[in-house]
């Protein structure tokens, strides 16, 4: 029985972004290094084809190199390789500080007693 994972609300509003408007995971990790926020999205779209109004991915694109200096990010993660990443790390610290509270244990009923008084 393998158990599925729910995706948190702040991940799913990316994935739904991404969906919605038609953006690439490339484009979606740029959004969120630039801080966008993907429900403001829709006032950002070239939805209704103004002709001074650039696609979403082209102006997440010009944004991007204007902050960073550089054409896309060094490394792409999709959203959902980002948070299985997370996810790991969060795991490896659980059982990393697991560890270290139980040697703090032992190593205190290792102690005698007539030591700690002293």
């Amino acid at each position: 029985m393998s158990k599925k994972k729910r995706i948190p609300d702040k991940y799913q509003l990316w994935i739904d972004a991404r969906k919605r408007y038609h953006l690439s995971d490339a484009h979606i990790q740029m959004a969120r290094e630039l801080g966008m926020n993907p429900k403001k999205f829709g006032k950002i779209a070239n939805e209704k084809q103004e002709p001074w109004k650039a696609p979403l991915p082209v102006f997440i694109e010009k944004i991007y190199f204007k902050r960073f200096g550089r054409e896309r990010p060094l490394d792409i993660k999709s959203i959902e390789e980002a948070l299985k990443s997370k996810e790991k790390k969060k795991e490896q610290r659980r059982k990393r500080k697991q560890m270290e509270t139980e040697s703090e244990q032992s190593a205190q009923k290792v102690i005698p007693h007539s030591l700690e008084t002293t």
